[in-house]
């Protein structure tokens, strides 16, 4: 049995970003910061679309720091550049749900 279920928990490290299609579709990326310590310690980025997002999705008041928690699955796409062929990991969203204003400061 093959599963790809992802669960986030971690930050925003930049504002959400709404983008609209001619077609009238939207999404919205959002840019999680996600913390471990184990094995060793690291702050890891991961990028994370929404497509269809309520306007609860599209919170105005999301600020970079607040806690974040998103649950979807991976998906790699590609695309063609002049230097060659690109793909992107991403984490494509089912739910995603801003948590408290509880917000701190991202380290770099």
């Amino acid at each position: 049995m093959d599963l790809n279920v992802v669960v986030l928990s971690g930050r925003l490290a930049a504002p959400p970003e709404l983008r609209v299609f001619e077609s009238g579709l939207r999404l919205v990326r959002y840019l999680i910061t996600v913390r471990a310590d184990e094995p060793r310690r690291r702050v890891d980025v991961l990028p994370v679309t929404k497509w269809e997002p309520s306007d609860e999705d599209l919170a105005p008041a999301a600020q970079v720091g607040q806690r974040i928690w998103a649950a979807g699955s991976v998906q790699r796409r590609f695309w063609s550049h002049p230097d060659g062929r690109r793909s992107l990991m991403e984490i494509v969203a089912d739910q995603v749900q801003l948590r408290s204003q509880d917000v701190v400061a991202i380290e770099p």
